[in-house]
């Protein structure tokens, strides 16, 4: 399936200059959604996994299909406030300033095999926070899975030191 046709390009969202991509028309397709979650699944190559981590929010769409397909649970990483329980929260570094996450104290046990699923790996920020917040808890990152890899902002440099796979590049 050409995943590309169905990401479109939407300009000056969320800001001028951007260019965001748009993944609803892929999510609207039955098929299209199915092959997606399919096409990811296959990016494991056999792996056993524990757990598989989503980040707010679009990394709930796909997280929680994989964590089904794999019979893992499924664990959200939000911004600060969101989750009702107690958590553990890492702050990282923007381009202008800083932003955090959190995740549940309890959502990842000591040994957990996790993978990591997120819509869009841009500039690697969320993601390395994300690891540090599994790493924390004792959980072992097997891979990242994205959808859609932005090549030209070099997010990968920032996790490179773990199995890295997305469905499109650009």
């Amino acid at each position: 399936m050409n995943f590309k046709s169905l990401i479109r390009d939407v300009p000056d969202f969320p800001k001028e200059g951007v260019i965001f991509k748009d993944i609803t028309l892929l999510l609207q397709n039955p098929k299209a959604l199915k092959e997606t979650a399919n096409a990811l699944y296959k990016l494991l190559e056999g792996q056993k996994i524990d757990k598989v981590v989503g980040m707010e929010s679009r990394g709930f769409i796909f997280g929680p299909i994989l964590a089904k397909k794999l019979n893992a649970g499924f664990v959200p990483v939000r911004k600060p406030g969101k989750l009702p329980s107690k958590t553990l929260s890492e702050t990282y570094d923007l381009e202008y300033g800083t932003d955090t996450l959190e995740i549940h104290i309890d959502g990842i046990e000591k040994g957990d095999r996790v993978l990591i699923h997120d819509d869009v790996l841009a500039t690697g920020g969320t993601a390395k926070a994300t690891c540090r917040l599994i790493e924390k808890l004792g959980g072992e990152i097997v891979q990242l899975n994205f959808l859609i890899e932005l090549t030209f902002l070099e997010g990968g440099s920032k996790i490179n030191n773990y199995p890295v796979k997305s469905l499109v590049k650009y």
